[in-house]
């Protein structure tokens, strides 16, 4: 493990790959950042009609997913996050001739920088993020290509501290707001999503420049319910290419019980109390965070 002072040293590909890559002995194959392919990635050649799902991880990106390429008539073709694998993964995602939908989990000032200068257009979920530290600690915990982090005291300290997967939810999500009012960026929430789903999926139809009716809207939501893909992605689990989550191939690790307000069940409130200091401190000059959602 680096020590901050060793961390600071490390250039931007670096942090990246050690927040990604951290702690991981196991032998079960993964797709973990490369340095070769972190420092390829501004090379990478955009499309104008790619479509990028931004998201920190357990915040809602393969319910998302599933939603999306259930818009389209036409072929499309939903990669793994870009940011995973080796270098050879930048030359399979420009072989691709079908539309791209391409996740990944990187901060604003990290994603490549094509995807930028062609204005493609992102969707950036988000969700409360002490559901999403308690998603992504039962992640930890079932997951064996991630370290073995022993109780939920001690990973709720390391996600405060951003010492996980994919760093710090805080300077994430941050990143992004500091782009809210791009007009090729939709921000959207997971409760949102859980709360009025025809809503959500009417709005990612508008924005994607996707006509449809209300009925395929209620049908498309029908078959993206949460309980619906959780079961349709276990049945999948024998064939890991299905999926867009690169930290393991057992499907049956991507949903749990994607309910608002599970937090209410782990914190405790000296736990609650310290996290509302930590998150008063760094979103403070944020706006967007007063649209939060942590229980209905």
């Amino acid at each position: 493990m680096y020590t901050d002072a060793e961390k600071s040293t490390q250039p931007e590909c670096g942090k990246l790959a050690l927040s990604l890559g951290k702690s991981i002995t196991s032998t079960e194959p993964t797709h973990m950042s490369s340095p070769e392919l972190l420092n390829s990635l501004d090379a990478f050649d955009a499309r104008e009609d790619d479509v990028l799902l931004v998201s920190y991880p357990k915040s809602g990106t393969h319910w998302l997913a599933g939603v999306i390429t259930k818009l389209y008539n036409t072929p499309v073709t939903l990669t793994t996050p870009i940011e995973l694998g080796d270098v050879s993964k930048l030359e399979e995602l420009n072989q691709l001739s079908s539309k791209r939908i391409i996740p990944t989990h990187l901060d604003y000032n990290m994603l490549p920088q094509h995807f930028k200068s062609k204005k493609c257009k992102m969707i950036y979920i988000s969700r409360n993020p002490k559901d999403t530290a308690v998603s992504m600690y039962h992640y930890y915990q079932e997951n064996p290509n991630l370290p073995t982090i022993d109780t939920w005291t001690a990973f709720l300290d390391l996600f405060l501290e951003g010492d996980v997967v994919c760093g710090s939810w805080f300077d994430h999500f941050l990143s992004w707001e500091e782009h809210k009012n791009d007009k090729n960026i939709l921000f959207l929430f997971y409760e949102d999503m859980k709360k009025n789903l025809p809503k959500i999926v009417k709005e990612i139809s508008i924005f994607l420049g996707i006509s449809i009716s209300d009925e395929d809207i209620q049908d498309i939501c029908k078959k993206s319910s949460f309980s619906e893909m959780k079961k349709d992605t276990e049945k999948e689990n024998s064939d890991p290419s299905h999926t867009v989550c690169a930290l393991t191939s057992n499907r049956k690790l991507i949903f749990r019980k994607g309910t608002v307000g599970d937090w209410k069940n782990h914190f405790t409130p000296k736990q609650n109390l310290r996290f509302e200091e930590v998150f008063g401190e760094k979103m403070k000059l944020s706006k967007m965070a007063k649209h939060l959602t942590y229980e209905f």
